[in-house]
């Protein structure tokens, strides 16, 4: 599977997510942030660093919890203020109707 380039715009909210998530940490270790949210350490730093800009919904979900985050606070501050352009081009297999003719 061929995943798509992000965008400037989704990088950009994946920094904002690291770095929202490193702030609420504050001086608690990762390794505890994560075991309580039931993640490994690596999965957090990658996050944090904006190495791994979009991670999994429920991910983000346990991480707010853990660290007293609402998700409405956590979508405020993390999406840039600038909107993600309109048309963006999705990958020809994640069109509607799968894979295409064959």
């Amino acid at each position: 599977m061929v995943r798509t380039p992000l965008t400037p715009w989704e990088r950009e909210r994946g920094e904002r997510l690291g770095m929202l998530l490193r702030t609420a940490r504050g001086e608690r270790s990762m390794v505890e942030v994560a075991a309580a949210a039931g993640l490994s350490a690596e999965t957090l730093r990658k996050i944090e660093t904006g190495r791994a800009p979009t991670p999994a919904f429920f991910t983000v979900a346990a991480l707010a919890g853990t660290l007293g985050l609402s998700l409405d606070e956590v979508a405020v501050l993390a999406t840039p203020a600038e909107s993600p352009p309109r048309d963006r081009r999705r990958h020809p297999t994640r069109q509607r109707g799968g894979l295409g003719r064959f």
